[in-house]
């Protein structure tokens, strides 16, 4: 009867953190009242969680791209179709990899960043502070952060991809001898807008979502002491690793199962 009494305490307490955490994500985007204030904070935002992942997106996408580059240029050459090197890097990167890869990285640095940062916030009693002066934390802290990490991550995908297919070409066209004419010719009559480009798209509007509500919510939940915020930091990795996944393998049947 323990065991009963614990596991039902437990799924009681998860449903009610996941209506909490709904309700946060519910306030943060429908509670603006005015676009006008946002958007300043929404600019900065844009540097601290866009800006700075920048570079590991792009190097990541560079060496992503080479190896793509090289892996396939081995098995191609066996079969004489080395010129379909372009379109096997720029699928893979715009269908999978791109959108997959940079939705981890940025949950590593933007997302656990965002959460130890407003963990950090709660700690101090800032948060508290600004309801204490009639400041709705969900419009000066979590709506500007949730926000710019939409915007951010579709842009840090297309420049994943773009940066890891110039990858490809550095090892297939430049170090391997393909024919930079086919190269790009058989890629730009492979991909298409709507299966590869929108799909692309949507997969990182997807996982932004996920990513920021995840940092976000663990963030404003976390427990206020050095511990509490260590554990809503890992805890954001985590879960928003896992959730990118599990998401990317149903979006992934949706969109090309059929």
């Amino acid at each position: 009867m323990d065991a009963i009494a614990k596991l039902g305490r437990y799924g009681i307490d998860w449903l009610a953190r996941l209506g909490q955490a709904g309700l946060m994500l519910f306030g943060a985007i429908f509670t603006i009242t005015s676009v006008k204030q946002l958007w300043p904070l929404v600019i900065k935002q844009l540097y601290h969680i866009g800006v700075l992942s920048l570079l590991i997106i792009t190097v990541s996408g560079l060496f992503i791209g080479m190896v793509l580059g090289l892996q396939g240029y081995t098995i191609l050459v066996d079969f004489g179709t080395e010129d379909s090197l372009g379109p096997m890097v720029a699928l893979s990167l715009l269908r999978e990899l791109g959108p997959v890869v940079t939705a981890l990285l940025f949950a590593g640095r933007a997302g656990s960043a965002v959460a130890a940062e407003i963990g950090l916030m709660k700690t101090t009693e800032q948060l508290a502070s600004m309801e204490m002066m009639a400041v709705d934390p969900l419009k000066r802290v979590v709506a500007p952060r949730f926000w710019a990490g939409m915007i951010s991550m579709p842009l840090l995908t297309f420049i994943f991809c773009a940066v890891g297919i110039w990858g490809g070409h550095l090892v297939g066209v430049v170090w391997k001898g393909i024919d930079a004419g086919a190269f790009w010719s058989i890629l730009n009559a492979s991909v298409e807008w709507q299966q590869d480009i929108v799909n692309c798209v949507i997969k990182s509007v997807v996982f932004a979502l996920v990513v920021m509500w995840i940092a976000l919510f663990k963030g404003y939940s976390a427990f206020p002491t050095a511990e509490g915020v260590s554990k809503a930091t890992t805890e954001t990795v985590v879960h928003s690793s896992l959730a990118v996944l599990a998401l990317d393998f149903l979006l992934t049947a949706w969109m090309f199962g059929s």
